[in-house]
């Protein structure tokens, strides 16, 4: 028999894990936060909203309880990064000790700057924390198109043990001790996907958008490195391969968000049009602070937050990069 898995967030991605986990034989629990959501889901065996087309179980649960944790074996955390430590600190005190907790969400905290799962361990200090993350849009996991993640954790038994609960044929899971590098690199390609986007809107062409991206992983691995990832995890799934599928779909809302910017639209009719979270926002500032503070030289993330929140012209940010001093590639 399977594990006691509860998903935490109703949203695309959790339903899409959710649907994965219970096809792998655990015994799973979806837990959303609006009743109104929760009774439709039943209702439909399907996410209408946010994950259409994609059969719901009928041996998932789905809650409002927030109880639902209390005898799980692992709870696997799918709200936005924003709502990551309100969630925890909620679900806390019905956690067991020893659970294993794995964020999926892509971010960082932008009061603290703490990855996400330093958040989780600030809140469930009895938990072993683990992330789930890789190249893999929700949409396409749900319908069981072949995608594959990482997990990874401090602890690789740990890690090992989300790996044995994800993998099966159309999911592939790998393992990674570096959990600074996995989660960095999640969180901070959303911003280059955005400038992406961005490049998309104005409409520039492929060299704009290759050398956008190449840069870009340039960046996320100065940052990282500093802040003690592993400089090999970037040339990985969770660094140039989330980079590259969230810079070149449709199906991403940081892409999609980042060419209605730079069609002219405000961020906030931006975001209103995109219907959901876009991750690469609520990133921007931390890691524009992060920079700051590890002395990591990033023009990429400093140009987007002056487009996003200080109204700069998306093609005065571009000829502002183009127009940068002279300097080496490879320069650290």
């Amino acid at each position: 028999m399977g594990k006691k898995i509860t998903v935490i967030g109703s949203g695309s991605w959790g339903t899409a894990l959710a649907c994965t986990l219970a096809d792998n034989g655990h015994r799973v629990t979806l837990w959303s936060f609006l009743e109104r959501e929760a009774k439709a889901l039943v209702n439909d065996r399907e996410n209408k909203e946010f994950l259409p087309g994609v059969k719901i179980p009928e041996n998932i649960e789905i809650t409002t309880d927030i109880k639902c944790v209390c005898d799980a074996e692992m709870v696997v955390f799918a709200v936005p990064s924003k709502f990551v430590r309100d969630r925890a600190r909620d679900f806390a005190p019905y956690i067991p000790k020893g659970c294993i907790v794995v964020n999926v969400a892509k971010g960082l905290e932008e009061d603290t700057l703490m990855r996400l799962s330093q958040v989780i361990t600030d809140e469930i200090p009895q938990c072993r924390v683990a992330v789930l993350s890789g190249p893999s849009h929700a949409e396409e996991v749900g319908r069981k198109l072949p995608s594959t993640c990482v997990a990874a954790s401090g602890d690789i038994e740990t890690a090992k043990e989300v790996q044995d609960a994800f993998i099966n044929p159309y999911f592939r899971i790998y393992v990674n001790d570096d959990i600074i590098g996995v989660e960095l690199g999640g969180a901070l390609k959303n911003l280059i996907a955005l400038a992406a986007g961005v490049c998309d809107g104005i409409g520039f062409g492929d060299n704009a958008k290759a050398a956008l991206m190449t840069r870009g992983l340039a960046e996320i691995s100065r940052l990282g490195v500093k802040m003690g990832a592993k400089a090999e995890t970037f040339a990985g799934l969770t660094g140039v391969g989330d980079l590259i599928v969230t810079c070149t779909s449709m199906h991403s809302r940081n892409r999609r968000a980042g060419i209605l910017i730079g069609q002219g639209k405000s961020l906030d009719d931006a975001l209103s049009e995109v219907h959901m979270v876009v991750e690469g926002v609520n990133t921007a500032a931390a890691a524009y602070a992060l920079a700051k503070k590890y002395d990591a030289d990033m023009p990429i993330t400093t140009e987007i937050n002056k487009v996003l929140f200080e109204g700069e012209d998306p093609k005065r940010a571009v000829v502002t990069l183009m127009s940068r001093d002279k300097t080496h590639e490879n320069r650290r």
